[in-house]
Formats: C-alpha cells, structure tokens, sequence
C-alpha cells in the first residue's frame, strides 16, 4: 500500500503529465483508441499472433472457440430480440391488466439485458468474437419481431411465452455444444438463464391462462 508521500508525490507528478507534445507523438497516441481502445476494428493489435492470443485465454481447442463462440452470437441475437419485443409490449400495453402487465414485462425485461454482456464476454473469454452490429442481430437472429400497430394483450404475453420456450431450446443446444467440449463454465451460466427464462415462461402463461367458465 502507498504511503501518503507517495501518494501526494504521484498527484503531484499527475498534475504535470500533459502527454505527448510534439506532432509525432500526438498522432502516435491518437492511433491507440484504434489499436487498444473502444474503436478497435480489430480483435487482435498489428502483428499479434492470433494462436498466441488464444492460448493466454483457454485450453480449449480451435474448434471448440470456433463452434462455442458462433452458437453465443447466435443466442444473443436472440436474446436482444427477445429484449426488444419484451420491451415493445411493455410499451405498448394497455386494458384493465395495464398496470400489472407493464410492469412484470419491465420486470421480464431487465432480466433479459442482463443477460447480454455475460454472454458476449463469455465468446470473448474463450478467444472468439461476439456480436457487432443491429444489422448483425438482424441477420443471426431466429426469434420473429413484431411489428404490428396493436397486438391484444393476452396475445402480446402468448407470444412471449413462446418466444421464452424457443429460447429455452436454443440455450439447450449451446449447452449441448459446451458439453461436447467439456466448457463447464459457459454451461454453468446457461443453467441460471434455462431456469431464469422457464421461470418468464411459466409467469406469462400463468397471466394468460384462463381457465374453462373464467369471466373477466
């Protein structure tokens, strides 16, 4: 632990730092948000060996951050398409259930984006990629939108019940290919999501359901 005259020395040395000064060294340090920062158009920096990379990352082989990785972008496109349109209705809910409805699709919501960042740093853990783009969601993604001026809301919760069982399977089959490679911890995390979208799904159906001679 610094003791406070060097942490009054490293204040003190921080308020004379200005960086670079000259125009070579501006422009140097202008390139690192390319090579290093959020502007990167690239996963490795110029000249890094991509197997090397890897390597400090996992032991898992090629095939398994090749096939791994696809199968999480895949599932996140789904997954921010499911967001979305939990989202839309959310929204665009109305009826004597409003308040109920908007605010358990809120609810159903928030879960759903917390899902997205562990997903894609899960591809990037292992030395794969993860999504880049809305285009790219758009292209990978298996879930329907909904684009329609007024949907009922027993329809809106409907659909998203089956939206939540479609991503149920999909996240069971990137399981499946996780096992195959014995990559537990990604398996790990898809359980906690299989058991978080069951529950979405069982919570829809059970606000949609009407039994045999229910009246409103």
């Amino acid at each position: 632990m610094a003791t406070e005259k060097q942490k009054a020395a490293n204040c003190e040395n921080s308020q004379k730092s200005t960086g670079p000064k000259s125009p070579e060294g501006k422009a140097k340090s202008a390139l690192n948000r390319l090579s290093h920062g959020l502007a990167s158009s690239a996963t490795l920096v110029p000249g890094e060996d991509p197997e090397e990379f890897k390597a400090l990352l996992t032991d898992l082989s090629n095939d398994a951050t090749r096939d791994i990785s696809a199968a999480l972008r895949a599932l996140l496109a789904d997954v921010f398409a499911l967001y979305l349109k939990t989202k839309n209705f959310h929204w665009h809910m109305s009826g004597s259930h409003f308040r109920d409805y908007h605010l358990l699709l809120d609810e159903q919501s928030d879960q759903i984006f917390a899902m997205t960042d562990p997903i894609a740093e899960r591809a990037r853990k292992i030395g794969g990629t993860t999504l880049r783009s809305i285009g790219q969601i758009g292209r990978l993604q298996r879930l329907s939108d909904n684009d329609a001026d007024y949907v009922q809301p027993q329809d809106m919760l409907a659909e998203l019940r089956d939206d939540n069982l479609r991503l149920t399977s999909a996240m069971r089959e990137v399981h499946n290919t996780c096992d195959s490679y014995g990559d537990v911890a990604t398996a790990s995390l898809l359980e906690v999501w299989i058991d978080e979208t069951e529950r979405r799904s069982w919570f829809l159906y059970e606000a949609s359901h009407r039994p045999p001679g229910f009246n409103e």
